[in-house]
Parts: structure tokens; C-alpha cells; sequence
């Protein structure tokens, strides 16, 4: 086991998943009980349960399936810190209980880890990329997350060693091309940016752009400025040109289709974070358990 656990965020720890949100993951799938089980008429026998590594991974989800076991009455024996890196073989989760404890979170817990851990593993590989290049850059990540995985989600990308760009819509400010069609007159970025500073003057203010001319527009005023599917060499051209207030803002950011394979050239370019929504999307990290009675 590799104990690398510096993308393992204090705050994602002191963020639990409310115990409604374990009893739902619970309760789809084990809602009328295990009828195979009870059939077979084991429920009360003992045995263990063992959750191991099956790829190199950064684990996450752990906290969430070891809860949700012990609620379906098992013992929590082993748990492998989340935001750890783990390689094949390595053991991540040991449970012991009932044949009918083991088997009611079973499936639940296993899924959840390797979808978390695929979050927390892309995640990682992003944030490797990136910092390769440029140790001080900022891997972030968007509210475009799965439906209803939102919590568990950021935790996964907490784990892997980035942060989350906005929680959600009243989180921060950000002035997005779309905003704009609704002013009068439409798309006067000079005007819209003045206005979020007299109505939310303790805010700071970002603004997505997709041209070189609303980036450069934007600068003298906005804190932030996103480059909306900006090429790495257009990002580079747009560092040389853009002037940096005495307080080092506007801060550069890079968005839309930032992966492990770019992240180091957007580093390189310039940008002084990266945002980006792959790790939702990432594959999910293989766990093999093993099953044995006592």
C-alpha cells in the first residue's frame, strides 16, 4: 500500500454523507431483503468479507461503504484511508457479520468505491499532469457531476487531490456568455461586469469567455477569467498579451476538455488553474471481495 494521502482534503472528511443518503443507497437495492439468501436459510451464519485492489487506484468511497455496512450490521475489521494510492492486491475494506449483513451491502458498498475511486484515480492523474509542469497550479472541478452524486462527487475529487470550482449555482459569481443576451445592450461585457460589482460588491467576479477580444476586454476588471475550450497554444498566446493588475489578477483559467493527456501543456501555457468535468465521467476502479464463511 502506498500511503500517498496529501489529496486526502480535511474538510471532504468533516463533510459526511447524511445517514438519509446511506439508508437510500441502502434501500435501493436491498429494500424487500436478499431473497437468495433467505431461501437458503445461511442469513445467520458468520463470515468475512474482504474489499481488495484489483488496479492501481486512488481510493474513495471507502468511509461511505464501510457505513453503510455496519448499518446493515456488519463489523468494520480493515479500513485503507481514503486518498490513498493503492495497487493491485492491496486491501482496502475487511468486514466480518452474518451471511445476511455481508450480503445486503455487498454489491452497494463495492459500486460505490469503484465509482468513487474512478473519480479520485482521474482526478489524481490530472492533478500529477498539471503539477508536473507547474507545482503551484489549481485542478478544479465543475458542478456538471451525475445527478444526485453531487456530495460524493466532490469527496471523490477531494481525494484525488483537487477542489471543487463552484458547488453550485449561488456558490460564486460567474458571467457566462449566455448571461449576457438578456442585458440591454446585449453582450456589452464592460457593462455587465460593472453592474455584479455594484450589486454584489464582496463577490468576486468571473467571467467565461471563448474569443481573445472578451478575454482582453474582461482583464481590466474581472477577477477571474474562464477561456472557454481554449487551445493550449491559444491560452499561451493570450498569457503574452494580457496584463496582470498590481494585485495579480485577472487569474487564468482553462476550461472545457481538460484531461490528463493536456493537462500538462495548459500548465505549461499559462493558465493559473485548470477546470474541468472529466473525473464525473471516469472509468470506475476494479475491487475484487472475497467472500468466506467462519
Amino acid at each position: 500500500m502506498a500511503a500517498d494521502l496529501e489529496g486526502a482534503s480535511s474538510w471532504g472528511d468533516a463533510w459526511p454523507l447524511p445517514e438519509s443518503a446511506i439508508e437510500r443507497l441502502l434501500e435501493e437495492d436491498v429494500r424487500y431483503g436478499d431473497l437468495t439468501t433467505r431461501a437458503l436459510g445461511i442469513g445467520g451464519r458468520l463470515g468475512r468479507m474482504c474489499f481488495l485492489a484489483r488496479a492501481d487506484m486512488v481510493l474513495s468511497g471507502v468511509d461511505e461503504a464501510a457505513r453503510l455496512l455496519a448499518r446493515t450490521g456488519a463489523v468494520i475489521d480493515h479500513r485503507a484511508p481514503a486518498g490513498g494510492r493503492y495497487v493491485p492486491g492491496d486491501r482496502l475494506l475487511e468486514v466480518s457479520g452474518t451471511a445476511a449483513a455481508l450480503h445486503a451491502g455487498w454489491k452497494v458498498a463495492q459500486t460505490l468505491m469503484e465509482w468513487a475511486s474512478g473519480v479520485a484515480s482521474e482526478t489524481r492523474a490530472i492533478v500529477d499532469a498539471a503539477r508536473a509542469a507547474n507545482p503551484a497550479i489549481a485542478v478544479l472541478c465543475t458542478r456538471k457531476s451525475v445527478p444526485y452524486t453531487r456530495q460524493l462527487a466532490c469527496k471523490a475529487v477531494m481525494a484525488g487531490g483537487g477542489d471543487i470550482h463552484r458547488l453550485g449555482l449561488s456558490d460564486t459569481i460567474l458571467l457566462f456568455p449566455e448571461h449576457r443576451v438578456f442585458l440591454e445592450p446585449p453582450h456589452d461585457l464592460g457593462a455587465a461586469i460593472a453592474r455584479l460589482k455594484r450589486s454584489a460588491p464582496e463577490r468576486a467576479i468571473m467571467v467565461e469567455v471563448t474569443g481573445e477580444g472578451d478575454a482582453l476586454a474582461a482583464a481590466a476588471h474581472a477577477d477571474l477569467i474562464q477561456l472557454e475550450k481554449f487551445s493550449p497554444e491559444a491560452v499561451r498566446r493570450l498569457v503574452d498579451r494580457l496584463p496582470r493588475r498590481a494585485d495579480g489578477r485577472p487569474v487564468i483559467a482553462a476550461a472545457g476538455g481538460i484531461t490528463p493527456q493536456n493537462a500538462g501543456a495548459y500548465a505549461k501555457a499559462g493558465a493559473d488553474t485548470l477546470v474541468t468535468s472529466a473525473p464525473f465521467f471516469a472509468r470506475p476502479r476494479d475491487i475484487q471481495v472475497n467472500i468466506t464463511s467462519m
